[in-house]
């Protein structure tokens, strides 16, 4: 009997104008003090912020993260690793330099790529990382679930979450979570297409 797959699942930060990191590569304004905003932080935003998906519970139920080489360019200049023991694997065809042991690499077309995060996470969701990689997947109608939290921030210029992708998409929204600081947090599924 075969073993069930676990989803493909997106979680990922964006700027107001649909960016994910700025002209250089980066996200600092993503960890930016926010105000609250007012009047918007009474009635239920509190409550709706602790029924958002919080990145800690986002990740338990990863068994594989699949991720674009700018993504592990990034993210790598970290102070310490985020992922801990969950394998890694880096869609690309060049080497990389002083990788955990957690991570490898790999270069095929996206439902080859997803195929191989799926056997290696077994029951497990797959984590799909990088703007590329996401609209490729999009495009290939191979992600199950996209969470995007929306900064209050406009950028004006930068990598573009969905920008680039080859085909109109329809999403479904199955949540919206305000956060008090002003973020949003937007739950969507896409419409499978039963021709692909």
């Amino acid at each position: 009997m075969d073993t069930p797959l676990g989803r493909v699942r997106v979680y990922i930060a964006s700027s107001l104008d649909g960016f994910i990191a700025d002209v250089h590569d980066g996200i600092d304004w993503l960890t930016q003090p926010r105000a609250e905003h007012g009047p918007l932080a009474s009635g239920n935003w509190a409550e709706r912020r602790a029924d958002a998906l919080q990145y800690d519970d986002f990740i338990g139920d990863v068994g594989c993260l699949l991720m674009g080489r700018r993504t592990y360019d990034a993210v790598s200049k970290f102070e310490g690793w985020p992922y801990g023991d969950i394998p890694v694997i880096v869609a690309t065809s060049r080497t990389l330099d002083d990788a955990p042991a957690t991570v490898t690499t790999a270069s095929a077309p996206i439902k080859n790529l997803i195929a191989e995060a799926h056997e290696v996470a077994g029951e497990k969701d797959v984590y799909l990382d990088g703007g590329n990689l996401i609209r490729q997947a999009l495009d290939a109608d191979q992600i199950d679930q996209i969470i995007v939290t929306q900064m209050p921030t406009v950028l004006g210029r930068g990598h573009s979450l969905f920008a680039g992708a080859d085909n109109p998409r329809e999403l479904t929204v199955t949540d919206v979570l305000k956060f008090e600081d002003g973020m949003v947090q937007l739950h969507l599924m896409p419409v499978h297409d039963v021709a692909k």
